[in-house]
C-alpha cells in the first residue's frame, strides 16, 4: 500500500481546501476509505469517513460535520476530502487511510500511513 495525500496549504479562516488521496496498493478496495489528522502534540484524529459497501452512507466526526465532505472516484481511484469553511484548529497534518469505527470513533484498521498533507489555516 502506497498512499500519496495531496491538496494541503495554507489558507485563511473560512476558506477552502480540497485534499485528494492515490493509493497504488489495496486501499480502494477496503470497507471504509478514511481522512484522519494530527496537530502537532495531538493524537491522530479521525475525521471523516465513506463506505464502499454501503451506498450513501458516511462518517463525521462532529469537529468537521457540516463543513467537510468525503467522496470517492472510483474510477480514478482517487478519495477526496473537500474542506469548507476552515478554522484554525483544522490546522494539521492530514491523511487517508482504512478505517473502522468503534465506539462512535474513527480509528485506523490498519496502520498504514501515507506522508500525509499539511493544512494550515490563519
Amino acid at each position: 500500500v502506497q498512499l500519496v495525500e495531496s491538496g494541503g496549504g495554507s489558507v485563511q479562516a473560512g476558506g477552502s481546501l480540497r485534499l485528494s488521496c492515490t493509493d497504488s496498493g489495496e486501499l480502494m478496495s477496503e470497507r471504509l476509505l478514511s481522512w484522519f489528522r494530527q496537530a502537532p502534540g495531538n493524537k491522530r484524529e479521525g475525521i471523516a469517513g465513506i463506505y464502499t459497501t454501503v451506498s450513501d452512507t458516511y462518517y463525521y466526526a462532529d469537529s468537521v460535520k457540516g463543513r467537510f465532505t468525503i467522496s470517492l472516484d472510483t474510477a480514478k481511484k482517487t478519495l477526496y476530502l473537500e474542506m469548507n469553511d476552515l478554522k484554525p484548529e483544522d490546522t494539521a497534518m492530514y491523511y487517508c487511510a482504512a478505517g473502522v469505527v468503534v465506539n462512535g470513533n474513527l480509528i485506523s484498521l490498519r496502520n498504514k500511513w501515507g506522508q500525509g498533507t499539511q493544512v494550515t489555516v490563519s
